[in-house]
């Protein structure tokens, strides 16, 4: 009978590449093919859909999955966080790394920053809240993530700790998916103009 809590495996660099979201790794490959031959679609599209993914993500992790981890048991929550932990260390950093330097190689190139632009107002307010998401991400959750993921690979994991942890993330995630509502309402108005 299985109770739902994971069992200890041994974690080897072959076994942890297979758990990383590796694949994220093509849209920063795009990104660079896009800066080497100037183009400006394939500079769009690499800053859109990693934005894309990454608001997704910290939306559905802050609003759904923290709310339903409060509810699951400690075996259950803690299945849920040795899974998980794993397959985001690399994806959201690589995510917003992409996004945050295509929008603003992207924001140059379309002389965005130029005194005088009606846009630039947007692109700066832009710029401060993705600052303020990349400094919440690999100033805490990145390192936070990390040692979740250290904790989780002891024989004897200090299972209080990781659900502190966890808890802290997932609150962050929550003002993080607040702050990707608010970077999504500033990239519709630079869409759209004004």
């Amino acid at each position: 009978m299985h109770d739902g809590s994971a069992q200890p495996t041994e974690v080897t660099p072959v076994s942890l590449w297979r758990q990383l979201a590796w694949w994220v790794l093509v849209l920063p490959a795009v990104m660079a093919y896009a800066m080497v031959v100037h183009s400006v679609y394939w500079l769009d599209f690499s800053h859109v859909m990693a934005g894309t993914l990454w608001t997704g993500t910290d939306i559905f992790m802050g609003f759904f999955l923290g709310p339903i981890l409060r509810r699951l048991t400690p075996p259950q929550r803690k299945a849920v966080i040795q899974w998980l932990v794993p397959r985001t260390i690399l994806y959201l950093p690589v995510l917003a790394a992409t996004t945050g330097t295509a929008g603003w190689t992207l924001a140059g190139w379309l002389h965005l920053f130029t005194p005088g632009n009606p846009l630039r107002s947007w692109v700066l307010a832009a710029l401060v809240v993705i600052t303020i998401l990349s400094l919440q991400g690999f100033g805490i959750l990145l390192p936070t993530s990390i040692r979740t993921y250290l904790e989780l690979q002891k024989l004897s994991p200090d299972l209080d700790r990781v659900y502190r942890l966890n808890r802290r993330n997932n609150s962050l995630a929550g003002f993080q998916g607040i702050l990707q509502v608010l970077i999504i309402l500033i990239m519709a108005h630079l869409a759209t103009g004004g």
